[in-house]
């Protein structure tokens, strides 16, 4: 098989299957025989939480291309809902994986997100979904810390549970403290691992619904109360984890991810015309970012994050000048990349999608 995937993957074969490519044919087999992309197959599925927003784990077997994954990172995944393809980010929850490995991913059905809904209610054991390799630099460092501080909020406790479950599958004998804040006991995920892990993991969930005080410098120095001298480790809402930062404020041991939206949005008092030059779509600039605006002209180009994060989006603007709504950074190179979702034109502007 290794000879085969070695031939498969040859520019001869690749200039043979021009302009497709040897995956497009080799998809209409078995969606797991590409091997340039990778694919993933559902091999079981497991509710967490019903309460709320219902949480759902599904256990992935990757296809021969996926190269593994360090424990934090995460992954893109596609699906097919009404013809179109649509892409999102979620965390690997599993512990870091290597080449032939099975992952977890583990989401909730957001109510305004198309995939994690799809995921979570639609998607049967069997079904074959897309997949990026693994990226992101919330890891762990080489060589670990005797001691380290895991925080989480929500669903942002599956990237920590990453970690956690690495740690313990390579025999950690440091001490773990591990702060998870959720709604209430009924929203929490992985609860009944949480409640069987060895002495050298201590454990504090914390539920504001029930009383329990929120996070503040003041709670944690109560619960670690030499937390500055920790390597520490924050994943979840903004404003929890902005409130983290807070306490660690210039200090390195802290690394932080959450997805953190636009605060410069759309471009006020837009002019000028943007115009998608593939579809021959042309509409008013309404200041929206490209991928907004493109939707609204009824067109479905790729996404992900739609928060600058995954760079699916990313596609060929030919003329005009376009505003990073996130940095505020302009440009009007032309014939430049730019990410669609978190671009938006100012005055005319033409993309070649």
């Amino acid at each position: 098989m290794t000879l085969v995937r070695s031939i498969l993957r040859s520019p001869l074969v690749g200039a043979l299957t021009t302009p497709h490519g040897v995956d497009r044919y080799l998809e209409l087999v078995d969606p797991m025989w590409v091997v340039g992309e990778v694919r993933a197959r559902i091999v079981d599925r497991r509710v967490e939480t019903r309460a709320g927003v219902p949480v759902a784990t599904l256990t992935l077997e990757p296809s021969s291309a996926w190269r593994g994954h360090e424990a934090g990172q995460f992954v893109q995944v596609g699906v097919e809902v009404d013809g179109a393809r649509r892409t999102r980010c979620f965390s690997v929850s599993s512990p870091e994986s290597k080449p032939g490995d099975l992952i977890t991913i583990t989401m909730r059905a957001n109510p305004e997100g198309t995939v994690s809904k799809h995921l979570v209610h639609d998607a049967r054991i069997g079904d074959v979904v897309h997949l990026s390799q693994a990226d992101g630099q919330f890891t762990l460092p080489s060589p670990l810390p005797q001691e380290l501080l895991l925080l989480s909020g929500g669903s942002g406790i599956t990237p920590v549970m990453s970690m956690l479950r690495t740690l313990l599958r390579r025999g950690y004998g440091g001490t773990i403290t591990f702060l998870h804040y959720a709604q209430s006991p009924d929203h929490q995920i992985f609860a009944d691992e949480l409640a069987d892990l060895p002495p050298n993991v201590h454990v504090r969930l914390v539920y504001p619904e029930c009383g329990d005080p929120v996070f503040s410098t003041e709670e944690l120095a109560r619960i670690l109360p030499h937390h500055a001298e920790v390597d520490a480790w924050a994943c979840g809402p903004a404003g929890l984890v902005e409130r983290v930062q807070e306490t660690f404020r210039d200090n390195p041991r802290l690394r932080v991810e959450y997805f953190k939206t636009s605060t410069l949005g759309a471009v006020e008092g837009a002019v000028g015309r943007t115009r998608f030059a593939g579809a021959g779509v042309e509409a008013e600039n309404t200041g929206a970012t490209l991928l907004e605006q493109a939707e609204d002209a009824g067109l479905t180009p790729a996404y992900g994050c739609r928060m600058g994060i995954c760079f699916t989006c990313t596609t060929r603007k030919t003329e005009g000048r376009v505003r990073n709504v996130v940095t505020g950074v302009e440009s009007d190179q032309p014939d430049e990349d730019v990410q669609l979702c978190v671009s938006a034109p100012v005055g005319d502007c033409v993309v070649d999608l």
